[in-house]
């Protein structure tokens, strides 16, 4: 990443201030922390004191060239045309359906702003919506005829819940998200507009619903940063100082400050569990091996779903003509494709072969190290892959890494050694993987 990112991120934080639950959880939610704790559990376990992993560096280029050979696959013209970013636009686009232009019919004659507006309220709420699905899941589009699985399907089925305006409140204005349409979300409505049944099982459906709920009610709580509306898109006339309909010439973002607004304002929806003093963390999970000053000692902090989210509202910004600045602040995902790939290419090998066939629940210590050593690994896997593919960090950031990319080549191996299901069995309620 760049470090004079980096450095400009830790400067805004007080180290000495995590003594105290809200000075540890603003350490926790940031993501240099992320890494400085990854990059020395894998320090860690290439030393050989992991209880749960060992380290190949050697399989590190044949994954690289696994993501290489992938991305040339999947985006043969990524040299003249570029790669777009890992987010969850690209999953509007399953099918080759382009939805995002659905979208745009259904607003008809609207200015920038709103449009954005309604494409962050969107994004939001669907990628809430997406932890695994399982895999006996599927979601049938009528208006294609084609049937989605997995994270696709998930996101076609949220696009059309949205556009059926089951998240708002008010039938006049049903493409948007409101704190009123959440509050009231009924389990079974959401599991009607997923299709969900006996023969059709979505992993943690209530799970999703309740998260839901809970940004309704958060939502509701926080005008100052969602508006009078208690929309998600509040957060854009917040940071670009939108009022109406008159984007700001001068307006721009950094990437780290929509994840920042996101993981402070958001952090009741998740378990409660995951806190310090009160103070709700999140993607944030209990490992001795993790070290850190005051009361951040013995977490590691991943926020996935919240850094996916913030990968998924960048295009809407950049949509609305405000850059974003200081994309590779953001870490890799440490979710099972990516995680998949480096236990599946070899570069993680488990002590315990039989740890692959038994349970785990998200917080185990060797669920939270894999994820730790994903997040290293994949800034180590990011250069080697555009070696492969003669570019440069500048053209193309980690976010199209994870999308050309490490992602998909994590899913071609687990469909080649398992018919898809991850290297790892483990117990989530939907709201982490």
């Amino acid at each position: 990443m760049n470090t004079e990112s980096n450095d400009r991120i830790i400067e805004r934080i007080d180290l000495t201030a995590t003594t105290r639950p809200d000075g540890a959880a603003a350490l926790l939610r940031s993501t240099p922390e992320i890494r400085r704790r990854a990059q020395a559990l894998l320090a860690r376990a290439r030393a050989g004191e992991s209880e749960h992993f060992t380290v190949d560096d050697s399989a590190l280029a044949t994954a690289a060239g696994l993501v290489a050979a992938t991305t040339r696959e999947r985006y043969p013209k990524f040299a003249e045309a570029g790669l777009p970013f890992h987010s969850r636009w690209r999953h509007f686009e399953a099918g080759g359906v382009d939805r995002r232009a659905r979208l745009d019919k259904l607003l008809g004659p609207v200015g920038q702003a709103e449009r954005a507006r309604a494409q962050i309220d969107l994004a939001l709420v669907s990628v809430l919506l997406d932890a695994g699905a399982g895999p006996g899941w599927r979601y049938a589009e009528s208006a294609s005829g084609q049937e989605f699985s997995r994270s696709e399907g998930l996101g076609v089925a949220s696009f059309h819940a949205f556009t059926a305006g089951l998240f708002s409140s008010d039938p006049a204005r049903p493409l948007q998200v409101d704190a009123a349409g959440l509050r009231g979300l009924v389990t079974d409505h959401l599991a009607q507009a997923f299709q969900v049944g006996p023969k059709n099982p979505l992993v943690g459906i209530d799970g999703r619903a309740t998260l839901l709920r809970r940004l309704g009610e958060v939502l509701a709580s926080q005008p100052e940063t969602y508006g009078e509306a208690c929309r998600p898109a509040g957060m854009f006339d917040l940071l670009t100082e939108t009022e109406q309909h008159e984007i700001p010439p001068t307006a721009e973002v950094g990437a780290h400050d929509i994840l920042s607004t996101l993981l402070s304002t958001l952090s009741p929806i998740w378990p409660s569990a995951n806190a310090i003093g009160g103070e709700p963390l999140g993607d944030c999970w209990r490992l001795r091996s993790a070290t850190g000053p005051g009361l951040t000692d013995g977490w590691m902090p991943f926020h996935k779903l919240s850094q996916w989210l913030t990968y998924s509202l960048i295009e809407p910004f950049q949509w609305a003509g405000v850059p974003v600045r200081d994309i590779d602040a953001l870490t890799g995902l440490p979710e099972y494709r990516n995680g998949g790939l480096l236990l599946d290419g070899g570069v993680l090998l488990l002590r315990d072969a039989g740890a692959a066939v038994r349970t785990h629940a998200v917080g185990d210590p060797l669920v939270v190290e894999w994820r730790a050593l994903t997040v290293a690994l994949l800034d180590e896997l990011a250069p080697l892959v555009r070696t492969e593919l003669g570019t440069t960090a500048e053209t193309m950031p980690l976010a199209c890494i994870l999308e050309g990319g490490s992602w998909a080549a994590g899913r071609v191996l687990a469909q080649r050694l398992r018919g898809g299901t991850p290297p790892l069995v483990i117990d989530s309620d939907g709201t982490v993987f």
